[in-house]
């Protein structure tokens, strides 16, 4: 009986994946993969295994694949795009598989909310602007919690980050006003973050579901709406200041 791996490959760059899942990878003897959200240079290192497509299967198929091979002591790749614990399925796999007697292991990956700010060159958090981060998604056929409703969360004025929503993209921006966000309020849309054909549009609450249309951008985005996008203006961090000290430097008084 083997472990089964639960393995975040990243965002899509190829180069954006850990040591530790590239070598899983190309030891794998079975991988199951998700669909066309995961680039061919990626599944290419996988050199023996086979490879399933889990964008074909249902719940059981998939489960099934992962038992029956750790099950003869194969070593089992669950291959995930970004990292496997957000806006995953992977809390129901390990608990049928633990359950049966088959230990996992999750291997975490670069997120693509990560690899957008990266290429927006920016920090999700600044001094003066905001200190938190509210990552979720915008309400369709999964449902969320009425406390979780976007003009909820909007109240917080945090950077918001949205998942799985950008086809929602004049509902994301007419609560998100609801809640408290003034129209002027920066947008930032990454398709595809890390991935060959990448593209960014910027805009505000008043513009960027126009601009999102005339991209025709339905899929495969992350929407992040906050100041720290193109902040007016913010304040330098305590951490470097000469005038603060901590445990690795004293403040200096002059």
């Amino acid at each position: 009986m083997s472990d089964v791996y639960f393995v975040g490959c990243g965002p899509g760059d190829p180069e954006l994946i850990t040591v530790k899942a590239k070598k899983l990878i190309q030891k794998a003897d079975v991988v199951v993969y998700s669909g066309s959200l995961i680039p061919d240079p990626i599944l290419r290192l996988c050199k023996k295994g086979e490879m399933h497509d889990a964008a074909r299967l249902v719940r059981e198929e998939i489960f099934d694949l992962l038992y029956k091979n750790a099950k003869k002591g194969k070593l089992v790749v669950r291959l995930h795009d970004g990292d496997p614990s957000i806006y995953g399925a992977i809390k129901e796999q390990i608990d049928n598989l633990e359950w049966k007697g088959v230990r996992s292991i999750v291997v975490p990956g670069i997120t693509a909310f990560l690899a957008s700010a990266a290429t927006l060159r920016t920090q999700l958090t600044l001094p003066g602007v905001t200190q938190t981060i509210i990552v979720t998604r915008a309400e369709s056929r999964t449902k969320v919690p009425k406390r979780e409703k976007i003009s909820e969360l909007a109240k917080h004025k945090a950077t918001l980050i949205f998942y799985l929503s950008v086809h929602l993209i004049s509902n994301l921006v007419k609560e998100a006003v609801a809640g408290g966000y003034k129209k002027s309020t920066p947008v930032a849309v990454v398709y595809k973050a890390g991935w060959k054909d990448q593209k960014i549009v910027k805009g505000t609450l008043q513009t960027i579901a126009k601009q999102i249309q005339e991209e025709k951008i339905t899929r495969t985005a992350i929407v992040i709406i906050s100041d720290v996008i193109d902040p007016e203006k913010y304040e330098y961090s305590k951490l470097y200041d000469k005038k603060f000290s901590h445990g690795y430097r004293r403040a200096r008084s002059k």
